[in-house]
């Protein structure tokens, strides 16, 4: 937290916030839960006046001039909706262009917590070859899941950058497809014949695309490796998730037995 959110945090404690929120029998504003939490997690002492219908939501609207509820107000100071609560406070920590790697990095931390688990129960020790291995192809598995939840979405950012997929467009909806069965059969060592060169094409071909765009061209945009809702950038985490994945292929290749 920023010294001014703390300072800010000190000088509001103890006193009233009024929240106007929708609470009605079939919808229960989540925003409005959640400024709520905040606002009391911060040291005020809520009024928490709940707006039932939307004939009283609306008028609420019309009256104070805004076109969102919740709405917070302090003393004679309208502070806003939860957003603008988080912001005041300090809370709000994304870049200002809403860039961000956590959902990437979330994706590794699940995948080699998984990788370790699964391999003290399966060898008793956290720390092994297989651990390696799953922690590559689980985060191989997760990203696929990722961009099969909107595999149009995820083509569309897709053939942006990425060198096979801007001239041959099926390339792009396959993707996701080739990668989550890359995973799969990697996991498990199952029909290398199979997955090892889905790795290591799909893998290459990505690794090119990422490495000309980022660093031969200069581009700053985002990459669709968590699909394309993402707002991750394309860069060197891109970059090495396509590493990871011909790692996996040649290894598989060397060691095909292990």
């Amino acid at each position: 937290m920023t010294e001014r959110a703390e300072t800010e945090r000190v000088a509001t404690k103890g006193r009233t916030a009024r929240l106007y929120r929708m609470v009605m029998d079939k919808h229960v504003c989540p925003y409005g839960i959640k400024s709520k939490w905040l606002l009391e997690r911060e040291g005020f002492a809520v009024e928490d006046h709940h707006l039932t219908t939307r004939e009283e939501t609306d008028a609420f609207k019309r009256e104070h001039g805004v076109e969102t509820t919740p709405q917070t107000f302090v003393g004679g100071e309208r502070l806003g909706g939860y957003d603008a609560l988080r912001k005041r406070f300090g809370r709000d920590e994304s870049d200002d262009d809403g860039a961000s790697y956590r959902p990437v990095m979330a994706v590794f931390a699940v995948s080699a917590l998984l990788a370790v688990a699964l391999s003290i129960f399966v060898y008793g020790s956290p720390f092994t070859i297989r651990t390696a291995e799953w922690f590559v192809t689980f985060s191989m598995a997760m990203l696929a899941m990722l961009k099969l939840q909107d595999v149009e979405q995820f083509s569309t950012m897709f053939v942006g950058y990425d060198l096979l997929g801007r001239r041959f467009v099926p390339y792009a909806y396959a993707y996701p497809y080739l990668e989550a069965t890359a995973a799969i059969l990697m996991a498990g060592r199952l029909l290398p014949w199979l997955a090892i060169p889905i790795a290591l094409v799909i893998g290459t071909i990505g690794a090119i695309s990422v490495f000309y765009a980022v660093y031969i061209q200069k581009r700053d945009i985002k990459c669709a490796c968590v699909g394309g809702s993402g707002n991750v950038p394309l860069g060197f985490v891109s970059l090495t998730e396509n590493l990871a994945m011909i790692g996996m292929a040649i290894w598989m290749l060397l060691r095909p037995m292990v």
